[in-house]
């Protein structure tokens, strides 16, 4: 299954019945950063709002790798000047052009892309244009900027912080479904990274009894009661293996609406299993989120592996 496929029946759920969406990271949070990107990048594409924090990498390098959308309705033309072409030159490069992109889209079963053609394609090998991405307007939180250096109280500080700026932004943007609607509404992509890990001050992952262990889910619940009352969504990620205390990972789990984890083959004995070879990890689905039900659902398909062609994220 293509990681755009994956992708489309979480953005129904998203949109249908889920605020926040967990992403535990893999070793090296290489491939969960890139489906961090993948949701970004489709907001953009979209014309959604975003809204990324983080707290080693500013938000706009996360932002300068997002890849390139491939689908034609969203490739932005290049200047060039009409006035110098004939009808029949213009004719010849639109033919040309058409031809190169429907040679860069995926190959899919054509019931697949008659039912599900709503969502976009990616090229992992280039980043995304920068007329593209600057159409979008981004509201970055970089904790550096907001937070003082480390402190016995800089691990509350810093949620606190993410809170009252992602708050400010529902608010003042128009995102709260409170306000009144003036205008066209529009739909806030939120992405925190790498929450829960020693860049925010937390010490989740340093100590099997952390002193402030329920910061990060007080956090969650202030969270997930503000994206219930706007327009807004949002990916999480936490390196949860290096969270000691399985219980509260647990419980970080049941604060979301849905759960996914990546398990990379780097450093691993799998990386050498022949059984392996043709992937780069496995990803588990914790959670899902169930109409009318207040338990969450699990797929019947548990064994899905990943892997990251040249040009494409890949999950089957």
């Amino acid at each position: 299954m293509d990681i755009t496929h994956f992708v489309i029946y979480m953005r129904y759920n998203l949109m249908i019945l889920v605020s926040v969406s967990l992403l535990e990271e893999d070793r090296y949070d290489s491939y969960s950063r890139m489906i961090l990107k993948y949701f970004l990048a489709e907001g953009v594409v979209c014309r959604h709002e975003l809204f990324v924090a983080t707290a080693q990498d500013t938000p706009d390098d996360i932002l300068q790798e997002l890849p390139a959308p491939i689908l034609d309705d969203v490739a932005v033309p290049k200047p060039v000047e009409h006035s110098r072409l004939t009808g029949e030159l213009q004719e010849s490069l639109d033919a040309m052009k058409i031809a190169w992109r429907y040679q860069n889209l995926p190959k899919v079963q054509s019931a697949l892309a008659s039912s599900s053609r709503f969502g976009h394609y990616y090229d992992v090998s280039k980043t995304m244009e920068v007329e593209i991405r600057q159409a979008t307007k981004c509201h970055p939180f970089y904790l550096p900027d907001h937070v003082t250096p480390p402190s016995t109280a800089h691990r509350v500080e810093s949620y606190s912080a993410l809170l009252r700026s992602l708050q400010e932004v529902i608010h003042r943007e128009g995102f709260d479904l409170a306000a009144p609607m003036s205008k066209s509404r529009n739909i806030l992509r939120v992405g925190l990274h790498s929450l829960g890990s020693v860049l925010w001050g937390d010490d989740l992952c340093c100590h099997d009894k952390p002193r402030h262990s329920h910061a990060l889910t007080t956090f969650l619940y202030g969270l997930r009661a503000l994206l219930r009352s706007s327009l807004s969504v949002a990916v999480v990620t936490i390196p949860s293996h290096l969270i000691q205390d399985r219980a509260l990972m647990g419980s970080i789990t049941r604060l979301c609406d849905n759960a996914i984890a990546l398990e990379s083959f780097k450093g691993s004995e799998r990386d050498t299993n022949p059984l392996y070879k043709d992937y780069h990890g496995l990803l588990y689905v914790r959670q899902v989120p169930h109409l009318n039900c207040l338990a969450s659902q699990l797929p019947d398909h548990k064994d899905l592996a990943f892997k990251l062609k040249r040009k494409q994220f890949s999950i089957e």
